[in-house]
């Protein structure tokens, strides 16, 4: 699995061509993320995390999406000014993709395909809370909402999935970027 993600082609939220190939040997958390949702504070906690962990081989990646109730309307430059500008976000950004539909990008397609549950301890699914909202949910596995996270080992290989909900600092998320860094 790790050949495939780390080969498949992304752009920077500059338009440079890219992978996720140039962190092999990191811990990745890969995230589709949005700037009007009501999980946007979680840049907060992803820049914090990034900041903790990044000298010691771990590196965030922002994958932007308008696939939820158009929550990231915004050009790549827009974004990237949002993002440093109310987050000082300085994790990797990449540009805007699909992350559920027919058209949804390779990666997601890949990530998915690899990790089709995600992990969530919240009491309530959230599933329940967007559709107690009278919002229609994708079936399983695909992406629920903005701010899902894949975590990818120093091989590339997705070894976990988290619900949107579960803030990057949850204790849960923490251990699992942890533990997947000592190895």
């Amino acid at each position: 699995m790790s050949t495939a993600v780390y080969d498949i082609p992304v752009k920077k939220i500059n338009g440079e061509a890219s992978t996720l190939g140039e962190y092999a040997g990191q811990v990745t958390l890969v995230v589709n993320v949005a700037s009007k949702c009501g999980l946007t504070p979680q840049y907060e906690a992803l820049e914090k995390i990034y900041r903790d962990y990044r000298d010691k081989g771990f590196v965030i990646a922002g994958f932007p999406a308008n696939d939820f109730a158009g929550q990231e309307p915004g050009t790549n430059e827009e974004i990237q000014t949002f993002c440093q500008t109310m987050f000082s976000v300085d994790f990797p950004l990449y540009e805007k993709i699909v992350v559920t539909g027919a058209d949804t990008h390779p990666l997601y397609q890949a990530l998915i395909l690899a990790q089709p549950e995600a992990i969530s301890t919240a009491e309530k699914p959230f599933r329940e809370d967007l559709e107690g909202y009278g919002i229609k949910t994708n079936d399983a596995p695909g992406i629920l909402w903005n701010f899902e996270k894949f975590l990818l080992n120093r091989q590339g290989d997705v070894v976990a999935r988290f619900s949107p909900e579960m803030v990057p600092d949850d204790p849960i998320v923490v251990e699992a970027i942890e533990k997947e860094i000592a190895k």
